[in-house]
Formats: structure tokens, C-alpha cells, sequence
């Protein structure tokens, strides 16, 4: 994704800063991380309190398989479909990613 579709996406919070990670990219928010790009598909940042709303509404969290061959799921689920059609959904989304941010490092 190209730096204009990543900030449009993220409007809702105002300004993002993106940073090559992970061999894509980390988006930021207010210093905290709350989004990856990973193979081209943007994930959010959940947390114990946020991931059953990821989950309900039927997103995937991404794993990684380590060196031993076992998955090891990471903090970060991708956006439910119908957020790419609706601006105000993608702006819930983004607003629990960046709430998990906080909860998870409230100093930034």
C-alpha cells in the first residue's frame, strides 16, 4: 500500500507516521504502533479486550511460524471486509487498534 491509502485509511486519528517493518511497514500513531503491513495486507493492533470484537466480526490474526515449526499468533488481526467499503467502519477499526495501543503502552 502506498503512504496516501495507508493515511487515508487512518484518517479518523489524524496524523500517522509509517516506517519500513518487518520487511513492510509499522503505522504509528502518537508514537505507539497500531498497524502492520504484512505481504501487502494492512493488520491491527488488538489487545485481550478488542480481539473478540476482531474476531466476532470475522478477521484473521496473524501467526507466524518460528524456526521449531510452531505457529505463534501476534497482536494484529486484519480489517473486516466491509471497513474497505465505508469510512465511518474503517474508523471504528482504527479506533480500537489505536485504544489496544494505548491500554498497551498508555506512556507512548
Amino acid at each position: 500500500m502506498d503512504k496516501a491509502v495507508i493515511e487515508e485509511m487512518f484518517l479518523a486519528l489524524g496524523p500517522v507516521t509509517i516506517k519500513r517493518l518487518f520487511g513492510g511497514k509499522g503505522v504509528y500513531h502518537e508514537g505507539r504502533i497500531i498497524a502492520v503491513e504484512v505481504a501487502r495486507e494492512m493488520l491491527l493492533k488488538a489487545d485481550p479486550i478488542s480481539a473478540p470484537a476482531f474476531e466476532a466480526a470475522g478477521a484473521r490474526r496473524w501467526a507466524y511460524t518460528d524456526r521449531k515449526g510452531k505457529a505463534v499468533g501476534m497482536p494484529y488481526w486484519s480489517i473486516p471486509e466491509e471497513a474497505f467499503d465505508d469510512p465511518d467502519i474503517m474508523a471504528h477499526w482504527v479506533r480500537l487498534a489505536d485504544a489496544a495501543a494505548r491500554r498497551v503502552n498508555p506512556g507512548g
